[in-house]
């Protein structure tokens, strides 16, 4: 099978790339460092697996699997990433990844989810918690906007001028927000939110 590596940190880019050389039907014909990279690489050569990391510059992981997704490129896709949050997972199921692994996986089991997913199947990191299948995000898009917003440091005056709203209805949306994570305040809130990966 042939695979391409999209990975920013090129040491690790190259130690993947080079255990994986050593199975014997496991081609890595491209090398990524980042995600645009990644992208022109899988249009250009048609690996049957793109082994993505999430956080990359110019495209996250995730952005190149939607974008596959999008294309209905054949291309499956793993996900090889530190990031445990549910936020992320779930994304990454939406856009149609095949494999969702976390970076301390030994290589064997590497290679044997590769194959796995070679084989139309699919590979979840066993480390990860069933209960990110059932961890839905509980927030509105709205929502999702003005706590987007206090954590970029924004009043709640600020917010709904930007937003066209009235004061009230910001001060509404927050008291929501709070209660629907079960958050203390809205610092609370902003932290569920980010380690849940429910703040893009």
């Amino acid at each position: 099978m042939k695979i391409i590596i999209a990975e920013d940190q090129s040491m690790l880019r190259g130690a993947l790339s080079a255990l994986l050389d050593l199975e014997e039907d496991i081609e890595v014909i491209g090398q990524a460092e980042n995600g645009a990279r990644a992208l022109e690489l899988i249009l250009q050569l048609s690996p049957d697996i793109c082994l993505l990391d999430i956080e990359m510059p110019d495209m996250t992981g995730l952005d190149v699997a939607e974008k596959l997704q999008e294309l209905r490129h054949p291309c499956r896709v793993m996900i090889l990433t530190t990031f445990s949050r549910a936020g992320y997972f779930q994304r990454a199921i939406r856009a149609g990844a095949s494999g969702y692994l976390l970076k301390d996986a030994p290589v064997d089991e590497l290679g044997a989810a590769l194959r796995r997913i070679h084989a139309g199947g699919k590979v979840i990191s066993p480390e990860l918690s069933m209960t990110f299948w059932q961890t839905e995000n509980p927030l509105t898009d709205r929502e999702q906007e003005v706590l987007g917003r206090l954590a970029q440091g924004h009043s709640v005056k600020e917010i709904a001028s930007e937003l066209f709203l009235s004061y009230g209805t910001v001060r509404n949306y927050v008291s929501e927000i709070i209660q629907k994570l079960e958050a203390k305040n809205r610092i609370d809130a902003i932290s569920i939110a980010e380690k849940m990966g429910w703040l893009d």
